[in-house]
């Protein structure tokens, strides 16, 4: 037997059928009209984002869209945060039917002239993630006699400790070494550009809060260098994200409370250094993986050599990040259940199998359940990010997932 994650705490305590913005299970099923599928209540983000609010006073809040961008997902949050992060042209699209240009910002290495194009002539700021991309810009801009709105993306000389995936403090496709950020700044100035500040994103799912603090602190300490050595403070300053959920067994949530109080004092003591500058915290998953439920039915139970498999009708076509296959180094599970028999205690040990033609497609490996039969329904959580959109969809040719979003109250 193997261990689980921790189920969110939105579930933790339900007891008999599965709950989901006020729906049972026979509900959801309805709704959906079959399995597979997805259920996202955005109820869940919306009291993410209080929480925000209330530990970050006075810090801009951005929705990276890339956790979740399904359409009715990016509209609700639109309405809850300051901006929209993007990171391709079609989800810069998504992103101006729901926020105006101005609230919206486009990171990502690789853009193509045509979304460079797009971007300036809509009026997006573009967060330029190297000299050549800021040549680029520049010469579009001026072909259609529009002034860019650029921010430098940095790559900054430290690394968020702890953090799931790493994005600086090492060699890196993206942004600009610090080092060679104020020459570009200056160059962008000179250039007629308008200069709209620092993105700095050091690293994404971080459960230490005293390693989102340390990196915020010397985020705040890298910007005020460059704001001095261009001599021009930034207009805001995305001090990236990383806040990390608990996935996996052993997981425990940062003490996000703990990071805003520390966030406070060291923007208070940077004010010298960057007068007048806005600070945005840059999140996804932290607001939108455990607003997210995959439901998938069994569709055959069988033993094999002393072991049992519930084979269900979905798998790593739709949910590749719980078949530990997306990022991740040693195949771990994610919480699940049975969703007919919430808080029973486990009365076998099982793994639950996708229905791919692969020994990858495993959605949980050897964990202990209650008893689960062919017809009844797993529920997958955490499936609010990085799940539908981050899989091969398309895979075997099997049918996507349905995806269901119920809005905030």
């Amino acid at each position: 037997m193997k261990p689980m994650g921790p189920l969110p705490p939105e579930f933790a305590a339900q007891t008999g059928v599965l709950r989901v913005g006020g729906r049972d299970l026979e509900a959801l099923v309805a709704e959906a009209g079959t399995t597979p599928f997805f259920f996202y209540d955005l109820g869940i983000a919306a009291a993410r984002v209080a929480r925000f609010r209330a530990a970050f006073p006075g810090i801009d809040l951005h929705y990276a869209m890339k956790a979740n961008p399904h359409p009715a997902v990016v509209a609700g949050m639109a309405t809850m945060v300051d901006g929209l992060d993007v990171a391709s042209g079609g989800e810069m699209d998504l992103a101006l039917r729901s926020k105006p240009a101005g609230a919206i910002s486009f990171a990502g290495p690789g853009k193509r002239d045509a979304e460079l194009g797009a971007a300036i002539a809509a009026g997006v700021t573009l967060n330029v993630e190297s000299e050549g991309e800021t040549e680029r810009a520049l010469a579009i801009a001026a072909r259609i006699g529009v002034a860019p709105l650029l921010a430098v993306r940095v790559n900054p000389d430290m690394e968020l400790r702890g953090s799931g995936m790493k994005m600086g403090g090492r060699p890196s496709p993206f942004g600009v070494d610090e080092a060679r950020v104020p020459a570009l700044v200056r160059s962008i100035i000179d250039a007629g550009a308008d200069w709209r500040g620092l993105h700095v994103y050091a690293g994404s799912q971080a459960l230490d809060a005293q390693a989102i603090v340390d990196t915020q602190a010397e985020t705040l300490a890298l910007a005020g260098r460059i704001a001095q050595a261009v001599g021009v403070t930034p207009r805001l300053v995305n001090l990236g994200g990383g806040f990390g959920i608990p996935y996996f067994a052993g997981d425990t949530p940062p003490d996000i409370e703990r990071v805003g109080r520390s966030l406070r004092e060291a923007t208070d003591n940077a004010a010298h250094s960057l007068t007048g500058t806005r600070f945005a915290i840059e999140l996804g998953r932290w607001l939108v993986a455990e607003a997210g439920v995959y439901l998938t039915r069994v569709v055959d139970r069988k033993e094999s050599r002393g072991e049992t498999f519930l084979v269900v009708d979905g798998g790593l076509h739709h949910q590749l990040a719980a078949s530990g296959n997306f990022g991740t180094v040693v195949r771990r599970n994610y919480p699940v259940a049975v969703a007919h028999r919430m808080g029973e205690p486990a009365s076998e040990t099982v793994s639950v199998v996708g229905c791919l033609c692969t020994p990858l497609d495993r959605l949980a490996d050897r964990v202990a359940l209650p008893r689960a039969d062919a017809g009844d329904v797993i529920v997958i959580f955490l499936a609010g990010a990085y799940g539908a959109t981050a899989s091969p969809m398309a895979f075997l040719g099997h049918p996507p997932a349905a995806e269901i979003v119920l809005p905030p109250s």
